[in-house]
Protein backbone atom coordinates (compact mmCIF):
# COMPACT_ATOMS: atom_id res chain seq x y z
CA UNK A 1 0.00 0.00 0.00
CA UNK A 2 2.89 2.63 0.71
CA UNK A 3 3.83 2.19 -3.29
CA UNK A 4 0.57 2.68 -4.08
CA UNK A 5 0.70 5.88 -1.93
CA UNK A 6 4.27 7.10 -3.47
CA UNK A 7 3.03 6.98 -6.61
CA UNK A 8 0.21 9.05 -6.66
CA UNK A 9 1.80 11.72 -4.38
CA UNK A 10 4.05 11.31 -7.82
CA UNK A 11 1.28 11.99 -9.99
CA UNK A 12 -0.65 14.61 -7.44
CA UNK A 13 3.26 16.24 -7.58
CA UNK A 14 3.50 16.52 -11.29
CA UNK A 15 -0.41 17.79 -11.40
CA UNK A 16 0.74 20.70 -9.21
CA UNK A 17 3.21 21.69 -10.55
CA UNK A 18 1.49 21.99 -14.00
CA UNK A 19 -0.53 23.99 -12.25
CA UNK A 20 1.73 26.27 -11.23
CA UNK A 21 2.99 27.16 -14.36
CA UNK A 22 -1.05 27.31 -15.87
CA UNK A 23 -1.47 29.68 -13.33
CA UNK A 24 1.20 32.03 -13.83
CA UNK A 25 0.66 32.08 -17.57
CA UNK A 26 -3.65 32.10 -17.46
CA UNK A 27 -3.11 34.84 -14.95
CA UNK A 28 -1.10 36.88 -16.87
CA UNK A 29 -3.49 35.95 -19.93
CA UNK A 30 -6.44 37.17 -17.98
CA UNK A 31 -4.78 40.62 -17.13
CA UNK A 32 -3.26 41.20 -21.15
CA UNK A 33 -6.77 40.67 -22.24
CA UNK A 34 -9.03 42.81 -19.98
CA UNK A 35 -10.32 45.13 -22.15
CA UNK A 36 -12.14 41.34 -23.59
CA UNK A 37 -15.76 40.50 -22.89
CA UNK A 38 -15.81 38.39 -19.98
CA UNK A 39 -16.80 35.40 -21.95
CA UNK A 40 -13.67 35.94 -24.40
CA UNK A 41 -11.05 36.70 -21.63
CA UNK A 42 -12.48 33.59 -19.50
CA UNK A 43 -12.36 31.57 -22.64
CA UNK A 44 -8.96 32.80 -23.72
CA UNK A 45 -7.29 32.12 -20.05
CA UNK A 46 -8.74 28.88 -19.98
CA UNK A 47 -7.06 27.63 -23.45
CA UNK A 48 -3.74 29.20 -22.54
CA UNK A 49 -3.82 26.86 -18.98
CA UNK A 50 -4.69 23.73 -20.89
CA UNK A 51 -2.05 24.49 -23.35
CA UNK A 52 0.76 24.82 -20.48
CA UNK A 53 -1.09 22.38 -17.73
CA UNK A 54 -1.00 19.77 -20.59
CA UNK A 55 2.84 20.41 -22.21
CA UNK A 56 4.18 20.31 -18.24
CA UNK A 57 2.34 17.58 -16.99
CA UNK A 58 3.13 15.11 -19.52
CA UNK A 59 7.21 15.86 -19.36
CA UNK A 60 6.91 15.41 -15.54
CA UNK A 61 5.02 12.41 -15.59
CA UNK A 62 7.23 10.84 -18.23
CA UNK A 63 10.29 11.79 -16.25
CA UNK A 64 8.67 10.64 -12.92
CA UNK A 65 7.26 7.06 -14.02
CA UNK A 66 9.47 6.02 -17.29
CA UNK A 67 10.84 3.57 -15.09
CA UNK A 68 7.56 1.77 -14.06
CA UNK A 69 7.52 0.50 -17.84
CA UNK A 70 11.27 -0.84 -17.87
CA UNK A 71 10.81 -4.46 -17.70
CA UNK A 72 14.49 -5.66 -16.59
CA UNK A 73 15.42 -6.46 -20.03
CA UNK A 74 15.67 -2.98 -20.68
CA UNK A 75 12.41 -3.00 -22.82
CA UNK A 76 9.40 -1.55 -22.46
CA UNK A 77 6.19 -3.28 -20.32
CA UNK A 78 3.85 -2.14 -22.99
CA UNK A 79 0.72 -4.01 -21.88
CA UNK A 80 1.12 -2.41 -18.45
CA UNK A 81 1.89 1.10 -20.07
CA UNK A 82 -1.08 1.03 -22.63
CA UNK A 83 -3.45 -0.34 -19.30
CA UNK A 84 -2.17 2.57 -16.90
CA UNK A 85 -2.54 5.41 -19.48
CA UNK A 86 -6.14 4.27 -20.23
CA UNK A 87 -6.61 4.72 -16.78
CA UNK A 88 -4.60 7.66 -16.51
CA UNK A 89 -6.53 9.28 -19.37
CA UNK A 90 -10.19 8.14 -17.82
CA UNK A 91 -9.01 9.76 -14.21
CA UNK A 92 -8.23 12.89 -15.82
CA UNK A 93 -10.61 13.04 -18.46
CA UNK A 94 -13.35 12.55 -15.53
CA UNK A 95 -11.21 15.41 -13.89
CA UNK A 96 -11.44 18.01 -16.68
CA UNK A 97 -15.12 17.64 -17.13
CA UNK A 98 -15.11 19.21 -13.18
CA UNK A 99 -12.13 20.85 -13.71
CA UNK A 100 -13.48 23.09 -16.65
CA UNK A 101 -16.99 23.20 -15.39
CA UNK A 102 -15.61 24.98 -12.27
CA UNK A 103 -12.92 27.02 -13.70
CA UNK A 104 -15.30 28.95 -16.53
CA UNK A 105 -18.25 29.54 -14.57
CA UNK A 106 -16.23 30.43 -11.02
CA UNK A 107 -13.71 32.69 -13.18
CA UNK A 108 -16.60 34.15 -15.81
CA UNK A 109 -18.26 34.81 -12.27
CA UNK A 110 -16.04 36.45 -10.41
CA UNK A 111 -15.41 38.84 -13.59
CA UNK A 112 -18.93 40.16 -13.23
CA UNK A 113 -18.15 40.57 -9.62
CA UNK A 114 -15.70 43.08 -11.18
CA UNK A 115 -12.67 41.61 -9.55
CA UNK A 116 -9.45 42.11 -11.60
CA UNK A 117 -8.86 39.70 -14.26
CA UNK A 118 -5.72 38.11 -12.64
CA UNK A 119 -7.29 38.00 -9.34
CA UNK A 120 -10.37 36.24 -11.42
CA UNK A 121 -8.02 34.17 -12.81
CA UNK A 122 -6.00 32.98 -9.54
CA UNK A 123 -8.81 32.53 -7.56
CA UNK A 124 -10.99 30.51 -10.36
CA UNK A 125 -7.98 28.35 -10.50
CA UNK A 126 -7.46 27.57 -6.93
CA UNK A 127 -11.04 26.28 -6.31
CA UNK A 128 -10.81 24.82 -9.49
CA UNK A 129 -7.43 22.83 -9.15
CA UNK A 130 -8.87 21.38 -5.42
CA UNK A 131 -11.81 20.32 -7.03
CA UNK A 132 -9.61 18.57 -9.88
CA UNK A 133 -7.08 17.32 -8.01
CA UNK A 134 -9.73 15.35 -5.64
CA UNK A 135 -11.73 13.92 -8.50
CA UNK A 136 -8.26 12.66 -9.89
CA UNK A 137 -7.46 11.15 -7.49
CA UNK A 138 -10.60 9.31 -6.09
CA UNK A 139 -11.50 8.10 -9.87
CA UNK A 140 -7.45 6.80 -10.16
CA UNK A 141 -8.41 4.97 -7.20
CA UNK A 142 -12.19 3.74 -8.58
CA UNK A 143 -10.40 2.62 -11.87
CA UNK A 144 -7.58 1.09 -10.44
CA UNK A 145 -4.71 3.21 -11.38
CA UNK A 146 -1.28 2.30 -10.34
CA UNK A 147 -2.56 -1.00 -8.72
CA UNK A 148 -0.10 -3.22 -10.47
CA UNK A 149 3.15 -2.59 -10.21
CA UNK A 150 6.52 -3.97 -11.43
Amino acid sequence: MGLLNKEYLKLNKNLLIGFVFSTTVSALVAQILADQENYLNTTYTVIAGYIVFFSVFIIMFYIDFKHRYKLSSGQTNYGLLKKELIQLISSLGIGEIVYFAVRWTTQYYFLDLNFEPYAASLSSEAISIVCYLFVVTFSGKIVGLFKDSN
